[in-house]
């Protein structure tokens, strides 16, 4: 997670004071759900204070812009992702993704609020995602995000099962991916499954068989899939005019 260009990137923007969260794929490593991703998502507050301290970090990290849109506000808040090649010689054209809303989430704020610090050896306290939030994030038409968060989500359940609280039970019964998980979770708590209303059919898990609680969570993933299409199009579009120099609205 340390390795010398990702700790380049995170204490660079630490000493430009840009108030950021750590999500995507490396969130992901520092949570278990993965063991390696080749550069650093990072959601970030559109305030014009944050943006300055942001673009002062990649003026530090000899940030070039990847693709269109620019670092803009009106850009990050409606949506979109900007994308940065950090060319400095420590960062290895190390890319930078940075977003200010994911969908499905809450606003910035929020996530701030629920975030996980942790310490980094070498590099000190950094701000992610907290775990819902981020598996919430992973919902998208990608199907490395799937295969995340269902690895989020039982290493989890698996390191914390023997000391959860109610809160953490009810997140993993509508979150957990694994049929065999959420077989033992319904039968060690079958009074909190009416209160899952996502997942009606939790009520019936024990007489289902694997295959059948697979097409289920399917069912589910092909519909987040779909929604998340549906959410990306029209900024696809605007992504193309921008490419073609046309702004929005033009």
């Amino acid at each position: 997670m340390t390795q010398l260009p990702i700790r380049k990137v995170l204490s660079t923007l630490r000493g430009c004071n840009v108030q950021f969260l750590l999500s995507g794929g490396q969130a992901c490593v520092l949570y278990g759900g993965t063991s390696f991703t080749a550069d650093t998502d990072i959601l970030v507050v559109a305030s014009a204070a944050n943006l300055d301290a942001l673009r002062a970090a990649l003026h530090e990290l000899h940030g070039e812009l990847a693709y269109v849109p620019p670092l803009e506000a009106d850009f990050l808040n409606r949506g979109h992702a900007c994308h940065f090649h950090c060319r400095h010689p420590e960062t290895a054209n190390h890319r930078l993704d940075i977003m200010s809303v994911l969908r499905g989430c809450d606003p910035f704020p929020l996530l701030w609020a629920r975030r996980t610090t942790i310490e980094l050896p070498e590099l000190g306290e950094v701000n992610a995602l907290g775990l819902p939030d981020l598996v919430q994030s992973k919902k998208t038409q990608r199907d490395k995000d799937w295969v995340h968060i269902r690895r989020l989500v039982d290493v989890d359940y698996a390191g914390r099962k023997s000391e959860a609280e109610e809160a953490d039970i009810l997140w993993w019964l509508e979150e957990l991916r694994s049929p065999r998980y959420l077989i033992e979770l319904v039968a060690r708590r079958p009074g909190l499954v009416p209160r899952v209303g996502t997942r009606p059919w939790l009520a019936e898990v024990s007489a289902l068989s694997v295959e059948a609680i697979e097409a289920a969570l399917h069912e589910e993933e092909r519909l987040e899939r779909a929604a998340d299409r549906a959410y990306w199009a029209p900024l696809l579009e605007e992504l193309e005019r921008l490419r073609h120099g046309r702004r929005p609205n033009q």
